[in-house]
């Protein structure tokens, strides 16, 4: 007979978030998804409430919780400049208590926790592709601090735990990620674009549009988390999730123009404070030690997302 493991999932009705309760639910797991729906949503799990094998807590876990579970996969936070800019002291809370409770829960059930981070960890780097062991060029006074040193102190508490307690932990740099189930005023460079190409506005390039970015499809960073779990205990990470096919801006720009049929056009605008120039992944490791290699190109993880767009503007609720 199949034991289902309990998986619990914080921000779980969140982009990542929700894709990752359904993947689980498909191998089999039995998901407790986290969430107080401060950035996630419930239109984003609706298909998996019915689900026997699915719970949703409305939670936030700046709060203790206790509860019984396999596995921890710790994905709550706000990921977009505007949400996570909104209430900043909240945002380094939910990385910082947060982060502890979740530790001192697996600490205490003694299991495994996955830790998302994210490319945001190295700042605006100042080495190219940036690499696990590049040390970053963050501004920890900045508007974008709250979740630069919010990652990066979650980061650091990861590893005590894991030198202090023995706990087994894994810890994943996500960089840019895109797809359906983006939030529709997430403020990110894809959601923007792709909604602004559809309503016919212009389209709102930061800076000159040379900065560049490195955008890896859902479904993809998804396949590279469970792989990441799943690898031996030896393999903490930090490790690098992204796709490393680099675009400046104005292609991006370019490109959703093209594939909306949108008479959009390009306007200028300055640069925000601390917006890193150059992103790009180096995913050798992961490559070696995961056997992971994102496989879905742009023109095609585009395409999903612009139909997932289209159907959201066009509901009544949109």
């Amino acid at each position: 007979m199949h034991i289902r493991k309990r998986v619990l999932i914080t921000g779980g009705a969140g982009f990542l978030g929700s894709h990752l309760c359904e993947r689980l639910i498909e191998q089999g797991c039995d998901v407790i998804c986290v969430d107080n729906l401060y950035t996630g949503s419930k239109r984003n799990i609706v298909q998996l409430l019915p689900n026997p094998y699915f719970e949703l807590y409305r939670l936030d876990i700046t709060f203790p919780l206790f509860i019984e579970v396999d596995e921890i996969y710790n994905l709550a936070c706000p990921a977009s400049p505007i949400h996570y800019q909104n209430d900043p002291v909240q945002t380094t809370k939910v990385n910082v208590h947060g982060s502890i409770n979740m530790l001192g829960l697996a600490k205490r059930l003694k299991i495994k926790i996955l830790q998302a981070s994210t490319s945001e960890v190295y700042g605006d780097p100042t080495e190219h592709p940036q690499s696990e062991s590049y040390r970053g060029n963050v501004n920890c006074i900045g508007p974008r601090s709250c979740y630069d040193e919010g990652k990066r102190c979650a980061e650091t508490l990861f590893f005590d735990y894991y030198r202090q307690h023995n706990l087994m932990i894994k810890v994943a740099r996500i960089f840019n990620t895109y797809g359906p189930r983006m939030h529709l005023n997430d403020g990110r460079v894809v959601s923007n674009f792709v909604v602004q190409a559809l309503k016919g506005n212009p389209i709102t390039v930061f800076g000159d549009g040379k900065q560049t970015r490195s955008f890896c499809y859902v479904d993809d960073l998804i396949i590279g988390l469970i792989q990441l779990f799943n690898s031996p205990d030896d393999v903490t990470g930090p490790i690098n999730l992204g796709n490393p096919s680099e675009f400046t801006i104005l292609e991006l720009a370019d490109k959703i123009i093209a594939m909306t049929g949108s008479t959009s056009e390009i306007i200028f605008k300055s640069l925000p404070e601390d917006d890193p120039r150059q992103r790009r992944p180096d995913i050798t490791i992961a490559r070696k030690v995961l056997d992971w290699n994102p496989k879905v190109p742009l023109d095609e993880g585009l395409e999903k997302t612009i139909a997932y767009f289209d159907k959201l503007l066009s509901s009544p609720l949109g």
